[in-house]
């Protein structure tokens, strides 16, 4: 098992920046594919950014592409998620997450440990 923490959430105005982190313990997130989802109340869970198990590619939705930018430190055991140009939209509770499998990482369900969350919202 991965035990993931997710932090850096807070409130800001829209177009700042924020970076968040995802700490993981347990087992090296070496193996696994790492990805990153937001949740609005009402809504169903929303992919964001990932990084595939197997190729270790990178994948972001439409709506943060240009934005945001998915990383790791495998020597901390950690990845991140830098937030700039952030826009009201973005308002959410945001959900580190860790795959073993090889499906597509821009679905919940491939996902197998999911974080607690950190709430970012952005005001107009």
């Amino acid at each position: 098992q991965v035990q993931l923490v997710e932090s850096g959430g807070g409130l800001v105005q829209a177009g700042d920046s924020l970076r968040l982190s995802c700490v993981a313990s347990g087992q090296t997130i070496s193996s696994y594919g790492m990805g990153w989802f937001r949740q609005t109340p009402g809504k169903d869970r929303e992919f964001v950014a990932a990084i595939t198990r197997d190729a270790g590619l990178m994948d972001y939705a439409n709506s943060v592409k240009g934005r945001f930018t998915f990383s790791r430190d495998n020597s901390k055991n950690t990845v991140y998620l830098q937030m700039n140009s952030l826009k009201f939209e973005d308002t959410a509770v945001y959900y580190c997450a860790a795959s073993l499998k090889y499906g597509n990482v821009r679905y919940p369900s491939n996902y197998d440990y999911w974080g607690q969350g950190t709430q970012v919202t952005v005001s107009s």
